[in-house]
């Protein structure tokens, strides 16, 4: 196996995997993990949750199984607030370090 049969991967599977949004699919799925979280700490059903971040609960069931290409970042964002979490969005030069891109840390 050379080099160049075994290409050196990124931090982000998804990039790796070709998605042409992997930045934005992978902050998805870190808001909806945190959301996952909170609703099995707080022992919520799916009807619970919808009322308390004002979704359907279908929209929660999508959520709950990662199924996350219809729902917007906005409104994981908006569905942590009314969890009472808050949530920073953080802007910053990319350093020649890193490369830019989108970082949700949870």
């Amino acid at each position: 196996m050379t080099h160049e049969d075994n290409p050196k991967g990124t931090d982000n599977v998804l990039q790796d995997l070709g998605f042409e949004d992997a930045e934005e699919l992978s902050a998805k799925a870190a808001l909806a993990l945190k959301f996952n979280q909170l609703i099995e700490q707080r022992r919520l059903s799916q009807m619970e949750a919808a009322a308390i971040t004002g979704m359907t609960q279908p929209k929660v069931s999508q959520i709950r199984r990662y199924k996350l290409q219809n729902i917007s970042l906005e409104r994981l964002m908006q569905a942590l607030v009314s969890l009472d979490q808050r949530v920073e969005i953080v802007v910053q030069p990319a350093r020649r370090a890193k490369v830019p891109g989108i970082i949700v840390a949870v």
